[in-house]
């Protein structure tokens, strides 16, 4: 079964309410088995444009990748994130 990866491109813009997302998202990550390969960090953009924080997030499948996206409790912490920063999420099936 191939995995799921949810793919974060962001630049926050009030990281006070920004943090009250980080705060909450924690809860539909452990319940859907969420695991972080890339969570910020250094960058750098060699073609194109790119905002300023990426992360990776793996999951043990697609549909649970798409399950926690739609889960009560990650849309009530989403709320936060699209107060308070600009976001392209991409969910995508990884290769078998």
């Amino acid at each position: 079964m191939a995995k799921g990866y949810w793919m974060f491109h962001t630049t926050i813009n009030d990281p006070e309410t920004y943090k009250k997302y980080i705060e909450r998202d924690g809860e539909a990550f452990a319940k859907y088995g969420a695991r972080f390969l890339v969570r910020g960090g250094e960058h750098k953009a060699v073609e194109g444009s790119a905002r300023d924080r990426h992360v990776i997030i793996e999951f043990d499948s697609y549909e649970r990748a798409l399950a926690c996206y739609e889960s009560p409790e990650y849309q009530a912490a989403s709320e936060f994130r699209l107060a308070s920063a600009m976001t392209d999420l991409v969910i995508i099936k990884g290769v078998e």
